[in-house]
This record gives structure tokens, C-alpha cells and sequence, in this order.
């Protein structure tokens, strides 16, 4: 017995298989070899090569470029500490003698004649301790001696104290002069008379100057003043201290 198998000729389509179409896609996917393909890829290469390089080189630039940077900022830095060093050098660390003056002098009472040639009187002075430095100057005891031609006629104690840094201490002292022991052959008699005495004072003030509480230096303020005395005025003029 034979059995026919019958299959619509639509149907048989679904078995057909494309066979040009697949070679041609392959055909297509596959690349010919040639020797410009070669040199494009040497040239590829050659190119990421050099890019490689130039980037090292760049990497390498910028870090020459940051360490003198910081050569250049350690150099800044070292003369900046030096100019600070040599400024306080000169300024903070330099101790100067201080300077003693004599600012005013006001007459109290006052006592002259010309026969016999005398006088009493008795000032009221200020004076003034400037210190220009960085620390305090500390002095001792001092005393301020009065002279008229040469000779003594009184003096002024000095209580000891401190001047501040960078500042003037005024003080106020009291004094008594006479004329005891001025010669009779002087010209106070002639002074007298025209109704001017001149004086003299001068000392010494010593102490130390101390800063930071780590430097202390001997130093010395030296006072040499003069004045004029109006007797009718009663008024201490013309006083001149170096």
C-alpha cells in the first residue's frame, strides 16, 4: 500500500533557505587584507605613541613648574623672615638710653636782697623720665643738684620708679636753694638787682631696661638744664635741658 504525501505549493516557501543572501552578508562582514590597512594601523599606533609621550612630557612639565613654584615660595619666605628678624633687630631689640628732663619749675616762695646778697626760695619742679624702648626702665634713687655760677645751692631727691614701654612718667619734686654758700665776690649782687638769677641742675638717673622679661640692660639717663629766675615776676622762664 503506497501513502502520497501532498504538500500546497505555498506552504512549501517556509523550507526554502536564502542561500545567496547569507553569502552575501558574509561577504560583506569579511574585510579584504591589503597593505594600506597595515600602514593605517602603524600610523595608529604611531599616533597613540606620541600622544603617550606628550602626555609624560606635559605630566613631567607641570611638575618641574610646581617644585619651582615651591623653590620660589621657600626663597619669598626666607628673605621675608629675614627682613622681619633684621626689623626687630633694630627696632624692638636696640635699647637706648633714656632721656631725663626738667619741663617746668614754679616758684613757691621766694625770699632776696641785695645787702646783705641772699635769697631763699623754694620750687615746685616736674620732671619727666622718657623711655623709647620696648621695655619698661626701672631706675633707683636719684638726686637733682641746683647750682648758681658753679656752686650748689640746693638739691631735689628723685624717688626710684619705673618708666613704661614707650611712654614718659612725670614726677613732681620739691626743693629748697639758698644762697649760703655763694662767695661775696660773686655777681649775684648785680643779678639781684636787675631782677634775673640764672640756675643750673643736673643728674644722673640709673637703672635697667628690661624686655620680655628675658633682657635686662644697664642703661643711664643724663639731665643738664638751665633756666632764668625773674625775681619781680616770680616766674622760672627760659629753661633749656639737653
Amino acid at each position: 500500500m503506497e501513502f502520497i504525501l501532498r504538500i500546497p505549493q505555498s506552504q512549501l516557501t517556509l523550507f526554502e533557505f536564502p542561500l545567496e543572501n547569507s553569502k552575501s552578508q558574509h561577504e560583506e562582514r569579511t574585510v579584504p587584507f591589503s597593505f594600506d590597512n597595515i600602514a593605517m594601523a602603524g600610523q595608529s599606533y604611531e599616533q597613540r605613541k606620541t600622544g603617550t609621550e606628550s602626555a609624560a612630557e606635559a605630566s613631567k612639565e607641570l611638575k618641574r613648574k610646581k617644585r619651582m613654584k615651591l623653590v620660589v615660595y621657600a626663597a619669598a619666605f626666607a628673605i621675608f623672615q629675614t627682613i622681619v628678624i633684621l626689623v626687630f633687630s633694630l627696632t624692638v631689640m636696640r635699647i637706648k638710653n633714656p632721656k631725663f628732663r626738667l619741663t617746668s619749675v614754679t616758684v613757691e616762695d621766694l625770699t632776696a636782697a641785695p645787702t646783705p646778697v641772699s635769697f631763699n626760695m623754694k620750687l615746685s619742679a616736674q620732671v619727666a623720665v622718657k623711655n623709647t624702648n620696648f621695655g619698661h626702665f626701672k631706675f633707683d634713687n636719684t638726686t637733682i643738684w641746683f647750682d648758681y655760677g658753679g656752686v650748689g645751692v640746693g638739691e631735689a631727691i628723685v624717688a626710684r620708679g619705673r618708666s613704661k614701654a614707650r611712654s614718659t612718667k612725670k614726677m613732681n619734686v620739691t626743693v629748697e636753694l639758698n644762697s649760703n654758700n655763694i662767695p661775696n665776690n660773686s655777681s649775684l649782687e648785680n643779678d639781684i638787682k636787675a631782677g634775673f638769677v640764672a640756675l643750673t641742675c643736673h643728674s644722673k638717673l640709673s637703672g635697667k631696661v628690661q624686655l620680655m622679661k628675658l633682657i635686662k640692660k644697664k642703661k643711664s639717663a643724663e639731665m643738664s638744664c638751665a633756666m632764668l629766675l625773674n625775681m619781680e615776676t616770680r616766674v622760672v622762664q627760659d629753661i633749656n635741658c639737653q
